[in-house]
């Protein structure tokens, strides 16, 4: 092997040490509906441009609670008990039966710990050898206040938030335990990051109060960043919006790459602010760029993160998500920009 020419995962370390990669790591996220509808169209643009990132091979249990399939239009049940709807094929959904809607059924509900213990991690480790990629276990491991919007229904949670309703400080220590013992099982894993997520931001702030959020939320997810390092693992968070007033907090605690709406906010301010601090884990905009520029307004759009973030340094991964609304020809514009020396 020539030993000028590094690995995916020795290219995505550098990166989150800003030890000056060969080139920013690519990362390429997909909703559901593009491998469903566009698989050949996606395994050419891969083809072309490889991820430096890999999943572990893993099994969670089967959950007593869980019915329906996701991502089909129509209704399905998650294993935690929360009834989606889906109304176009290839997304998410959106929960409307939440099991804790009303709080006198939190006192005989309980997490699917069946899902943890009936979980087979045992291909994990070679699933990591076989690979030079960087393994991440998800972006998604923990979500505690999305879960928690989830068991409760949105509107409920905050008005819960918003009189200080003594039960959603159960409920969140309840869906915290769970999130920390699938953490552990992960940290005894070769995986070489750990991540968890939560979308925090409006357009144009956080969806609660900075002053709450720190105080109810914050050392949870202090906890799972610990938990993290002390394994000796990199730790990825994603959340979408306007989240500028939590960056230094995410700093502190730990997070070592943040997957942001970048154009949500001040790119050059975050830039001023927090570059060299944590690794910028994309975004490139998905709401206007990716689904109605053209593949010149897209490059444009990357050049101006590059500028603001991209020192050569590391610190930066060329990120981005491929919608339904999107053209291939936009996705491919996004990593041939990266590539592209800057003027």
């Amino acid at each position: 092997m020539d030993p000028d020419v590094i690995t995916s995962r020795e290219r995505v370390a550098k990166a989150l040490r800003f030890e000056a990669p060969d080139r920013a790591p690519r990362d390429l996220w997909t909703l559901p509906g593009i491998p469903m509808f566009h698989g050949e169209k996606l395994a050419a643009l891969l083809s072309r441009y490889p991820s430096d990132f890999a999943g572990p091979d893993v099994t969670y249990g089967a959950s007593n609670r869980a019915r329906g399939l996701p991502n089909r239009v129509g209704s399905y049940v998650d294993e935690w008990g929360c009834g989606w709807e889906v109304a176009e094929p290839g997304v998410v959904g959106e929960v409307k039966r939440a099991p804790l809607d009303d709080w006198q059924n939190l006192a005989t509900f309980s997490p699917p710990w069946e899902v943890l213990e009936g979980a087979d991690f045992s291909r994990v480790n070679s699933s990591c050898a076989r690979t030079d990629k960087f393994v991440l276990a998800g972006a998604g491991v923990a979500r505690p206040f999305e879960r928690m919007q989830f068991l409760r229904g949105t509107e409920k949670l905050f008005i819960d938030l918003a009189y200080g309703t003594r039960e959603v400080l159960l409920l969140r220590d309840m869906v915290h335990e769970y999130y920390v013992r699938e953490i552990e099982m992960w940290t005894h894993t070769d995986v070489d990051a750990i991540g968890f997520m939560d979308d925090w931001g409006t357009q144009e702030r956080l969806l609660i109060s900075p002053k709450m959020w720190r105080e109810i939320y914050k050392p949870l997810y202090a906890e799972y960043c610990k938990l993290i390092h002390d394994a000796g693992k990199f730790v990825f968070m994603h959340s979408d919006g306007h989240i500028a007033a939590i960056y230094p907090d995410l700093i502190e605690i730990g997070v070592d790459a943040l997957n942001s709406q970048l154009f949500c906010m001040d790119i050059e301010s975050l830039a001023e602010s927090y570059k060299g601090q944590i690794t910028f884990w994309g975004e490139i905009d998905r709401q206007h760029l990716l689904p109605f520029g053209t593949p010149e307004e897209v490059k444009d759009g990357v050049r101006r993160v590059r500028r603001a973030l991209d020192d050569g340094q590391g610190g930066v991964i060329a990120q981005c998500e491929w919608g339904l609304d999107v053209a291939a020809e936009n996705v491919a514009a996004v990593f041939d920009a990266w590539l592209e020396p800057l003027d």
